[in-house]
């Protein structure tokens, strides 16, 4: 790839020596360019230039988002690294080697420069040791200095606020009465909803508190909105196993910090980003199959996104009616039972070329996607826990159950699409395909173990997204759902689909196969109703954390989407 880069004000002169020193060692011209002066508005040109096809931004969650707004709509992928200011959790177990884990704090929280904000966890049976220990350490440290003038006015706020909550203070002196520096500062029993520990102010400050349990432990380092990477402290292997696994972070350092590598992937959680940086996965993002063309470029469209997906779904009027039979009632699927929508509300669903009413369908809506969020996050990280061969059954026994059922499936597709039966028993067999294609895919994923730098191992795990929300195409209807559904699933995820407005009968037809499987209630979901309305509730879910989506190019423009990583 040829690359352009835009560095920030104080990493300019070095990015641009290292452009030279390319430049000296016979890098073609154009290769890489390197741009100064403002990151936002010259990203956002960068990224209107038809020949660009990606922009990855690593910096503050502020600017992330401002960037993703100015670029939304333009078909241009945006991944996002959000680093700095980002607060990490530093866990001692009592199980810890304490003397090596207090000379850890130490470095990396007054020592070494620092992108992120640390924040200390101790279980309380060690609680006194390690603050006797602090407090030795720290003695004979000087004031650090700040990075600017303004920030001594944020620290000394964020130090009284805390005190104000009942903290003390460890200090190796008292702090200067004016001036850009401070002396470095442990903050003792703050609470996890003080400012120092959620929006941590720029400077050598470091928030401790306690925890009594292991569980209560890993709760306590998931507090934070940043999921950047967190650093463990115990002699127990299985305990460092299984809090890391738990911690929702893009890396977790066990007895060590800060290891950073190339080799080493890392990807941040929440609000840290969605960019895989460092091995082989953050090379794959740069690159596509051969066979799939570029993504489609586009100019954003003028739209009113304020009320974009807030009206009421249309009301359809049938040209005439078959007397000789009822139209069906469906009914949509959530956590694992089948119920009519909240307001109550269907739509009729009409049978090829808008002829008669084949069946009424739920209208669905954002109490509906709530539901089925609620019913998810209580079966995902059981589901995610599940072994690849326990997984892969679930997915087999589907495949197994969506066999039995050929026939209706194939007849359901043929009355709904009006596709022929041979055409429609096609797509039901190639469904059925998918489903045992990804069961067999389910323990392929298992990362692996890259080589590090220096003395120790590394693990990379893949991980489950989470609550992922599917909006289903026109096209295929069965076939698009059982890929999709099957993709997520396979990989530990649970799932909220919304099938075709225009096609939904064979969707809600799966429901019989769903309910005859092994999946656990919750982890599919599938909610009828208007494309608009549901996605617009998908989007504006925090716990969601990605959305497959086919439909109208407007949603796909629509900045809100866009700066929440979704």
């Amino acid at each position: 790839n040829a690359v352009v880069a835009i560095p920030g004000v104080g990493t300019a002169p070095p990015v641009l020596l290292l452009a030279q020193l390319f430049v000296e060692a016979g890098l073609p011209a154009g290769v890489l360019n390197v741009v100064t002066g403002s990151v936002l508005s010259l990203g956002s040109k960068v990224a209107q230039n038809p020949h660009v096809s990606y922009v990855t931004y690593s910096g503050n969650k502020k600017d992330g988002e401002i960037l993703c707004r100015a670029t939304a709509g333009m078909g241009v992928p945006v991944s996002l690294s959000l680093s700095l200011g980002a607060t990490c959790p530093f866990i001692i177990f009592e199980s810890a080697d304490i003397d090596s884990a207090v000379d850890g704090v130490i470095e990396t929280a007054f020592k070494k420069n620092r992108e992120c904000q640390w924040m200390l966890c101790v279980q309380e049976s060690v609680w006194d040791s390690v603050v006797a220990r602090l407090k030795v350490r720290m003695a004979g440290m000087k004031s650090v200095p700040l990075l600017a003038e303004g920030d001594r006015r944020l620290v000394d706020a964020a130090v009284q606020e805390a005190q104000q909550q009942g903290a003390t203070l460890i200090q190796p002196c008292p702090p200067p009465s004016s001036g850009a520096a401070y002396p470095p500062t442990v903050l003792c029993g703050v609470a996890p909803s003080c400012t120092c520990v959620v929006t941590p102010s720029p400077g050598p400050l470091l928030p401790l508190l306690s925890f009594r349990s292991h569980g209560e432990g890993v709760t306590l380092g998931n507090h934070s909105p940043h999921g950047q990477a967190a650093s463990l402290w115990t002699e127990d292997l299985t305990l460092a196993l299984e809090a890391a696994k738990s911690l929702s972070v893009g890396a977790v350092w066990v007895n060590s910090h800060s290891v950073m590598d190339p080799s080493l992937p890392i990807s941040g959680h929440k609000e840290s980003g969605n960019c895989i940086d460092g091995g082989k996965e953050g090379l794959f993002q740069f690159l596509r199959p051969s066979s799939s063309p570029p993504l489609p470029r586009s100019s954003p469209a003028s739209v009113d996104y304020s009320k974009f997906g807030t009206a009421a779904s249309a009301a359809i009027i049938p040209e005439g009616s078959n007397s000789s039979s009822t139209p069906r009632s469906y009914l949509q699927y959530v956590g694992g039972k089948q119920c009519k929508s909240e307001s109550g509300s269907s739509v009729c669903v009409l049978a090829p070329g808008g002829g008669t009413v084949l069946a009424h369908c739920p209208d669905g809506g954002r109490k509906d996607v709530r539901n089925a969020v609620e019913a998810a996050i209580k079966v995902q990280p059981g589901w995610m826990k599940k072994s690849p061969v326990a997984r892969a059954q679930s997915l087999f026994s589907l495949a197994e159950t969506l066999e039995l059922k050929r026939r209706d499936m194939a007849v359901s597709l043929h009355s709904q699409t009006g596709l022929s039966l041979e055409k429609a028993d096609m797509e039901v067999e190639l469904s059925i395909a998918q489903l045992c294609d990804w069961a067999a895919r389910c323990d392929k994923e298992k990362g692996g173990v890259p080589s590090v730098p220096q003395s120790g191992s590394a693990l990379s795990i893949p991980e489950a997204l989470g609550v992922v929300g599917v909006v289903l195409p026109d096209s295929s209807p069965l076939l698009s759902m059982v890929s999709l559904l099957a993709a997520a699933v396979a990989m530990g995820n649970a799932v909220i689909m919304v099938p075709s407005p225009k096609y939904p009968l064979p969707a809600l037809e799966f429901i019989q196969v769903l309910q005859s499987s092994d999946l656990p209630g919750g982890v599919v979901s599938i909610i009828t109703g208007g494309r608009d309305q549901l996605t617009q509730a998908l989007a504006n879910h925090s716990v969601i954390k990605a959305i497959w989506y086919w439909g109208s190019m407007e949603v796909c423009m629509n900045p809100v989407y866009s700066h929440n990583n979704k």
